[in-house]
């Protein structure tokens, strides 16, 4: 258990920054927790830091003491609306490495217009839950491989970085697909806790400007519409025009918008 003595406008005890467990901090003001710090690794393997305090002069003693003892590149995540905690991040160090809009998603066809979308000619729509497995994971495993030729895995959301045992393909019951004969072309993912979350959408680069995203946004609306979900939710990047421009047409409302933070490897050890 590590403690860092701090001088302390809360009282006149001084805050102590004390290590509870791996990668777990307490703020402690005369035996009040008065903050935490922790840090978790996310499935795609990155370590993503977070800070809970009321006052300023607590945060930054925080991450005063935790960020020298933890690895780099090391990740937030803010509410864009919260100016406080991005600037309290950004004294720490961070900066801004992508910006990502949270989109309301209508389901009602009526509404979306896409109830008389086809798919294309040749392809179909494979339904969550009934994917080859084997293809599914092809497809998806292509997918990553372009990505990673192109604008490469750091532009990528952590729906889409490949996790420690390069297996992304974590419920195969989630995934809807276009199929054609002898391969699959694209697919969707949808999870429902809550509320339905379109959690990725993609296609073989080779296949795209076909429609074959549309067809397969298409299917998992009209699915969530007929089990009674009038709205999805899904993030964009700001930088993926073709996803913005897709789901602005079939009238998604941002709603809000989170900033991804980064600190790069001059802490690490």
């Amino acid at each position: 258990m590590n403690t860092t003595p701090s001088p302390s406008r809360l009282s006149e005890n001084a805050v102590v920054i004390t290590r509870v467990a791996d990668r777990q901090w307490h703020a402690l003001d005369d035996d009040l927790v008065v903050g935490r710090g922790y840090a978790e690794r996310r499935a795609d393997g990155r370590l993503f830091a977070g800070i809970d305090a009321w006052h300023a002069s607590v945060f930054d003693r925080l991450a005063a003491a935790m960020l020298p003892e933890l690895p780099t590149p090391l990740y937030t995540v803010v509410d864009e609306a919260d100016t406080g905690l991005t600037a309290a991040w950004q004294r720490a160090g961070f900066t801004i490495r992508r910006r990502e809009w949270e989109y309301t998603v209508p389901t009602d066809p009526r509404t979306t217009g896409l109830g008389t979308v086809p798919p294309p000619a040749g392809v179909t729509i494979v339904p969550a839950g009934q994917a080859d497995e084997g293809l599914l994971r092809a497809v998806d495993r292509a997918i990553r491989d372009e990505v990673e030729a192109t604008v490469g895995w750091r532009s990528m959301p952590a729906e889409v970085i490949p996790r420690p045992t390069d297996d992304t393909i974590v419920d195969p019951s989630k995934y809807a697909v276009a199929a054609t004969p002898d391969r699959y072309l694209g697919l969707i993912r949808v999870v429902t806790v809550n509320r339905p979350r379109i959690g990725l959408l993609a296609v073989r680069s080779d296949e795209r400007r076909r429609g074959v995203a549309r067809a397969l946004l298409a299917h998992a609306l009209e699915t969530l519409h007929h089990s009674g979900y009038a709205e999805a939710w899904t993030e964009v990047q700001e930088s993926n025009a073709a996803a913005t421009a897709l789901f602005e047409s079939v009238g998604a409302r941002p709603m809000s918008s989170n900033l991804e933070l980064e600190l790069g490897s001059e802490l690490g050890r």
